[in-house]
Parts: structure tokens; C-alpha cells; sequence
């Protein structure tokens, strides 16, 4: 029961918040948004991974508009790899970054509006020396740039 003005605004307000957070969509289901994903990062090879991601479209490489800094050619400890990605091409959409040698090899994916500058960093877990592979999609079409990293200790259990 409601026992004074300021305790109906509250409940109504509340109430109205409420379903317009649920009409509108903004809560979803987590559980679905981890299944989706965990599709895309349980892949164990490389070459699988590249080719369930793609299905099968040509990646341009060693584009020089993707710029990889901040990883260092030799990482003391795998377990924490810093990297920074930075790409001057015009409407970007997704930037995928993976390690060919890891027993997972996607690591991140960003999906980035298309009106901005791409930049994003991230720190990887390594298991041994590998190569760290950039993919940017822009304009529709996949450009890929390589950097390779030697881990003097591992950091997926190893």
C-alpha cells in the first residue's frame, strides 16, 4: 500500500524504468551472449579458427595501415603480453587479434563503430613462442600483419 506521494513517484518511476528496460531489449540474456562466443574461442587450430571466422575470404597481408605496437619481441613472462593496435582505414568494423601457437589461438575480438579511429590494446596470454597475428576488417575485406613473439616463460599453464 502506498502511504504518501514521494512513495508513489518512487514506485512509479521505478516501475516505468523497469519495463522500459525490458521492452526496449537493453537486458538480454548473458548465457546466450556466452554461447555465441564460446563457439568462436573454443577452436583449437589455427588454421580452423581462421577458417570459421572468414569462411574462406583472402586476407591481405602485412597491410602497412595496421600498426602493432607495445608487443615486445621477447616476452619474460607469458602470461601477461601487452599489445596495442592502432589502423588507419577507413570504416572498420571488427579487429580480431590471435596466436597461431596458443591452445586457443583467438584471443580478442573488438567490434569497433565505423564513424572512429581504431585503437585498442589488450594483454595476451602466451604458451610459447609464436606468431601474434592482427586481422582488421574494413570496407568488407580482411587485412592481416604478423609480429612475431618468443615467451621465455609460458602463461597457459605451461
Amino acid at each position: 500500500m502506498i502511504k504518501s506521494r514521494r512513495q508513489f513517484i518512487t514506485k512509479t518511476l521505478a516501475l516505468g524504468t523497469y519495463g522500459i528496460t525490458i521492452t526496449t531489449g537493453i537486458l538480454h540474456s548473458p548465457i546466450v551472449a556466452a554461447k555465441w562466443l564460446k563457439q568462436r574461442f573454443i577452436l583449437s587450430d589455427y588454421d580452423e579458427t581462421i577458417a570459421h571466422l572468414f569462411n574462406g575470404e583472402t586476407l591481405i597481408d602485412n597491410h602497412n595501415k595496421i600498426k602493432i605496437s607495445r608487443l615486445p619481441r621477447i616476452a619474460e613472462n607469458g602470461a601477461v603480453v601487452p599489445i596495442k593496435i592502432s589502423s588507419h582505414f577507413e570504416k572498420i568494423t571488427k579487429i580480431y587479434i590471435l596466436v597461431k601457437n596458443n591452445p586457443h589461438p583467438l584471443s580478442a575480438e573488438f567490434e569497433i563503430s565505423p564513424a572512429i579511429e581504431a585503437e585498442v590494446s589488450a594483454r595476451l596470454k602466451m604458451a610459447k613462442t609464436s606468431e601474434v597475428v592482427v586481422i582488421v576488417e574494413a570496407d568488407g575485406k580482411y587485412y592481416r600483419r604478423l609480429k612475431k613473439v618468443k615467451v621465455s616463460i609460458g602463461g597457459c599453464g605451461g
